[in-house]
């Protein structure tokens, strides 16, 4: 099990499907019989608690979660702070589901710092093939937001799912077409036009 820390309030958990057997976890059942499995996500969060100071006494969690093709579940958690008179946790799990990725995408960060923060987040992701991910990774700023433009992505790379839901935890999906294309391009500054995640994980990561 690997805990990582994106923000204050959220959390992201790795672990493989191994690890569900050893602690009698039916991965198959998870989200329809969430109440079963409290305890297991009781311990996650006890163990985040020590490990990366996530705490969350008096806090609603919603658990968002999705499996890779090799064997690897990944839950992000988030806390939300609750109004004085409801001090009970709560847990809320749903799965994630994730859109038939097209050829080309891009998202929209509302600050260059997120972006920044983004790239510290995916340096951990070491199985990551960014020539496999997409032929052309580039950042642009337009109007205060910063767009990451990817072209001639892969839809079968295998590790589109962990790429994307780390990705959807930082920025918004922006509806492609090559008119808003041609728009951005036109109007905006290029920030990275090449290799925008790797160089920002070179320069910008912390």
């Amino acid at each position: 099990m690997k805990i990582e820390k994106l923000t204050e309030n959220k959390i992201r958990v790795i672990i493989n499907t191994d690890e569900l057997g050893v602690s009698n976890i039916n991965v198959h059942h998870m989200m329809t019989k969430a109440m079963e499995t409290q305890d297991f996500f009781s311990k996650i969060l006890k163990k985040a608690e020590k490990e990366v100071n996530f705490h969350t006494d008096g806090c609603k969690i919603l658990i968002e979660t999705f499996s890779s093709l090799d064997d690897i579940l990944v839950f992000t958690i988030t806390k939300y702070v609750l109004e004085t008179d409801c001090p009970k946790k709560k847990l809320i799990a749903k799965r994630k589901s994730f859109h038939p990725l097209k050829q080309h995408a891009i998202y929209r960060f509302d600050h260059f710092d997120t972006f920044c923060e983004f790239c510290n987040s995916v340096k951990t992701l070491h199985k990551i093939d960014w020539n496999k991910l997409a032929k052309n990774i580039a950042l642009y700023e337009w109007k205060n937001f910063y767009y990451l433009i990817l072209r001639n992505s892969q839809p079968n790379y295998k590790n589109n799912s962990l790429f994307y839901s780390t990705l959807s935890e930082f920025a918004k999906p922006v509806s492609f077409s090559p008119h808003f294309e041609a728009k951005l391009l036109e109007h905006s500054k290029a920030i990275i036009k090449k290799n925008a995640i790797e160089i920002g994980i070179q320069f910008f990561a912390n």
